[in-house]
């Protein structure tokens, strides 16, 4: 198992579920993504740079794309949710649509691969 799997494995329900699916979506964008660490986090990182971490917090479950213009990008879309610079703030009670993180995927691919 690798950093993301491990960290999942340790997650308690429903934040587990969510966010491995939130990592499934992540993987069927880019399969090429590899498991590794990034400031601390798992993440999943596509040619040595991190691509996105989906973690668990406290009070709340956490995408982290690794750049303020992703989040920019898809901001107007998740209105309600606590967004911050690199940061998408959700919960298993209301998670990120599927088809706003295959953005995110898209957009931080496109960024890694200029």
């Amino acid at each position: 198992m690798g950093a993301v799997d491990e960290a999942l494995a340790a997650a308690g329900e429903p934040d587990r579920g969510c966010l491995q699916h939130v990592v499934e979506i992540a993987r069927s964008v880019a399969p090429d993504a590899t498991e590794g660490m990034s400031y601390g986090m798992p993440a999943l990182k596509v040619d040595g740079k991190p691509l996105l971490a989906a973690v668990a917090a406290a009070r709340h479950l956490s995408i982290f794309p690794f750049s303020s213009a992703v989040v920019e990008a898809v901001a107007g879309r998740l209105e309600g949710y606590s967004l911050s610079k690199g940061t998408i703030r959700f919960s298993a009670a209301r998670p990120v649509p599927d088809d706003v993180i295959a953005d995110i995927v898209r957009l931080r691919l496109a960024e890694i691969r200029r």
